[in-house]
C-alpha cells in the first residue's frame, strides 16, 4: 500500500534507505499511526534527516495522499455514533482486510456509510467502535481509517499542502544572510604575530603546578583568508544581476576576511578587470594576477555561457596576441588552487561547449545553498 509513498520520496530526492523504510513499517505495525494526521508527522520524523528536506517530503506526502482523506462533513456526521467507546475483547482476533490501495479502500467506506443505517458498536462491518470492521474508533483492524478523536481537525494532507518549510529547501537561491552565513565558514584562524600571553593556559598549567605560577606564551590568531570576488555582468546574466548583487553585498559586509577585492568581467576575463563597470575603473589583469598568492580563495560567478570564440580565440590587443578567455581562467587557477565558479543556472543547462571547458579548469558549483556550502569546503582545503 505504501510503496507509493516511498517512489514520490526518492523521487523528490530524499535518501531513504531499507533500514529507515522497515522502521517506518514497523510503527505503522504497532499502531502508531491510524490515519494520515498521524501518518504525517510519524512518517517525517522517521523518513527525513534535516528540515532542509520538509517542503521536498510535502510534495511527496502530497502526490501519495491527496484527495483520499475522510470528508471532514462525513466525519461530523458521525461523531456522535463514536463518542460511545465500546471496548475490544482482549481474545477477539483483529479483523483482516487487504485493500490494494487506498482508494480502494476509500471507495469501500464510501459505500459501507451509503448502506449503514444505524449505530454498531463491536461488529465487523459496520462503522463504530470496539470492533474488527476497518471503520471507526477504538477498535482493532490490520487496515482502516480511524474516525473521530482527530488531531486537532486538521489532516495531515492539508499541512503537507500549507508548504510550510519552503524557505528550508537548499536547492533554493540564496539572500544576503544566507550568503554571509555561508562565507563566515570560510574563514580560518591560524597562530601568526606577536607573543601573546595566554591568560587560559596560565591558569591550567598553573593549576596543575599546584600553585606555582606558570606563565604560557603563544603567538595570536589571526585570520589569513584573502578573499577574491570576480563576476561575470551583462549580457545573459542580467537576468541574475539581483542574485548576484547579494553575494556581493554580503561579501562586502562580512568582515572576517583579512582582506576582500571585487572585480567584474564580461562573458571571460581579457586584459582587464574593472572594479566599477560605470566608471570604467580597471587593472590589468596581469597585474592583478602577479598580486595574488596560494593563500589567495577565488570565487568566479557567472553562467559561463558564451559564443565558443570568446573563450577559446587568442585575443589580440594592439597589434600583439594575448591569451584567450581560457587561458586567463586557467593562469588563475594555476596561481591560486583554491578558486572556485559558482553558476547559477541549473545544471540541465551545463551541457555547453564554453560552460564545460570552464568547469574542467575548477570546481563548478550551483549558486544555491548547497552548492555555495560545498564550494566553501573546498576553498577550505583545495586538492
Amino acid at each position: 500500500m505504501f510503496d507509493a509513498f516511498l517512489y514520490n520520496l526518492r523521487e523528490q530526492g530524499l535518501k531513504v534507505g531499507m533500514s529507515e523504510w522497515l522502521r517506518f513499517l514497523q510503527a505503522l505495525q504497532k499502531g502508531l499511526a491510524t490515519n494520515l494526521d498521524d501518518l504525517y508527522p510519524l512518517a517525517r520524523a522517521v523518513l527525513v534527516h534535516t528540515e532542509a528536506h520538509y517542503d521536498l517530503y510535502d510534495v511527496a506526502f502530497l502526490a501519495t495522499f491527496k484527495g483520499i482523506a475522510a470528508d471532514p462533513k462525513l466525519v461530523k456526521d458521525f461523531e456522535a455514533w463514536l463518542q460511545k467507546l465500546q471496548e475490544m475483547d482482549p481474545e477477539r482476533p483483529p479483523g483482516e482486510w487487504n485493500f490494494e490501495n487506498f482508494e480502494d479502500m476509500m471507495e469501500a467506506l464510501r459505500k459501507t456509510l451509503e448502506a449503514q443505517q444505524g449505530q454498531h458498536h463491536g461488529g465487523n462491518r459496520w462503522v463504530g467502535t470496539g470492533g474488527t470492521s476497518p471503520w471507526g474508533t477504538g477498535g482493532r483492524a490490520n487496515q482502516g481509517v480511524q474516525l473521530g478523536d482527530s488531531g486537532g481537525g486538521r489532516s495531515g494532507v492539508r499541512l503537507a499542502d500549507s508548504r510550510r518549510w519552503q524557505n528550508y529547501r537548499t536547492d533554493q537561491t540564496l539572500g544576503v544572510r544566507d550568503f554571509k552565513v555561508a562565507l563566515r565558514a570560510l574563514r580560518k584562524l591560524a597562530k601568526d604575530g606577536e607573543e601573546m600571553l595566554d591568560l587560559d593556559g596560565t591558569i591550567d598549567k598553573t593549576a596543575k603546578n599546584a600553585g606555582e605560577i606558570d606563565l604560557v606564551f603563544g603567538k595570536e590568531k589571526k585570520n589569513r583568508v584573502h578573499l577574491v570576488l570576480l563576476m561575470d555582468s551583462g549580457g545573459s546574466m542580467t537576468p541574475n544581476a539581483e542574485l548576484v548583487s547579494r553575494l556581493f553585498t554580503a561579501a562586502k559586509e562580512t568582515k572576517t576576511f583579512k582582506t576582500f577585492e571585487h572585480y567584474f568581467f564580461h562573458n571571460a576575463i581579457y586584459q582587464y578587470l574593472y572594479t566599477d563597470f560605470e566608471n570604467w575603473e580597471r587593472e590589468k589583469t596581469s597585474d592583478v594576477l602577479n598580486r595574488l598568492t596560494d593563500r589567495h580563495r577565488l570565487i568566479f560567478v557567472g553562467d559561463a555561457s558564451m559564443a565558443p570564440w570568446e573563450l577559446f580565440t587568442k585575443a589580440s590587443g594592439i597589434g600583439q596576441a594575448a591569451p584567450s578567455g581560457l587561458d586567463w581562467f586557467t593562469a588563475f587557477k594555476r596561481k591560486c588552487p583554491a578558486s572556485v565558479w559558482l553558476n547559477p543556472d541549473p545544471e540541465r543547462w551545463w551541457n555547453h561547449p564554453t560552460v564545460s571547458a570552464i568547469g574542467n579548469v575548477m570546481p563548478m558549483h550551483r549558486l544555491t545553498l548547497d552548492g555555495l556550502r560545498d564550494a566553501i569546503r573546498y576553498l577550505k582545503a583545495p586538492t
